[in-house]
């Protein structure tokens, strides 16, 4: 499995085993087959409240812990810096297996304000905080964010001491913000792109099928590989067992025309296809 470099120096796998809407217990079978098929790197939530089964689920997998690469994030309802050290403690005691590889704030803004007017800039600062004493401690191994945008990481960047390592962010075909990817890549930040078989969509979509059918592989392992190839971490998300493993089988690259048609199907950001030449350039 490929990697990418954080800022800080330290590895994260560039496949991540999403665990969104599955729960507590099921969780557990799951992420065990995913370890014990392909998958080094795990990503939960405080908001997905399935930390305890991931947890057992490490502990019973056999595999040695520091080849596990843990993800999990602080709920976006925590904006202040007291309740943010309140819920790092709850996330390490949940998943019970020594440290956390990467926490991330879930969200700039609780969801239920989530793109709305009030950004929660002094907030997220005092979150960031109780996130900056975690990984001086050695309870967290990186730090980052998640949906934020552009100005909502210039506010990390500018008024706090640690610049965040990770940015997850929605991001599949369809719908690919070219703005955040590079302002993060520009910047060291590691992109994570979660949901990125497009919540299912992908599946409905001709051009997409067409795409797939002339690589011989399924949709969503054309949609996986579309984001590693924008030098992105990738979060499937998968319950049924031959679909965990279908989705490790990536032994394929997509032509750098077929990558700009792919961006041409982004109904979001039309601006896509002119950062393409920085992907070139970063691979010649």
């Amino acid at each position: 499995m490929s990697e990418l470099k954080m800022n800080n120096g330290l590895i994260i796998p560039s496949l991540s085993y999403g665990t969104w809407l599955i729960n507590n217990r099921k969780v557990v079978s799951c992420v065990k087959y995913a370890l014990n098929n392909g998958y080094s790197h795990i990503d939960t939530a405080q908001a997905y409240f399935n930390e305890k089964g991931v947890g057992k689920a490490i502990k019973e997998s056999g595999i040695d812990r520091s080849k596990i690469f843990v993800t999990t994030k602080v709920a976006a309802e925590i904006k202040n810096y007291k309740g943010a050290k309140r819920s790092i403690e709850k996330s390490l005691k949940k998943l019970d297996c020594g440290y956390i590889d990467l926490l991330l704030i879930h969200c700039p803004q609780p969801w239920s304000r989530f793109r709305g007017p009030r950004r929660y800039f002094k907030e997220n600062i005092e979150v960031w905080k109780a996130m900056e004493e975690a990984y001086k401690s050695g309870k967290v191994k990186a730090i980052g964010v998640s949906n934020f945008d552009v100005d909502d990481l210039k506010n990390i960047i500018d008024n706090c001491e640690i610049k965040p390592m990770v940015n997850q962010i929605l991001l599949h075909i369809g719908n690919t913000p070219m703005d955040v990817v590079k302002f993060c890549q520009e910047n060291d930040i590691v992109v994570e792109a979660y949901s990125p078989i497009t919540h299912g969509a992908a599946l409905k979509n001709e051009s997409i099928k067409l795409m797939a059918d002339k690589y011989h592989v399924s949709v969503p392992q054309l949609c996986i590989k579309y984001t590693l190839q924008l030098d992105t971490v990738s979060i499937p998300k998968a319950s049924k067992e031959e679909h965990i493993l279908s989705n490790t089988k990536l032994d394929f690259t997509i032509s750098e025309e077929d990558m700009i048609e792919l961006l041409k199907l982004n109904e979001i950001d039309y601006g896509s296809i002119a950062f393409w030449p920085i992907y070139k350039k970063k691979r010649a």
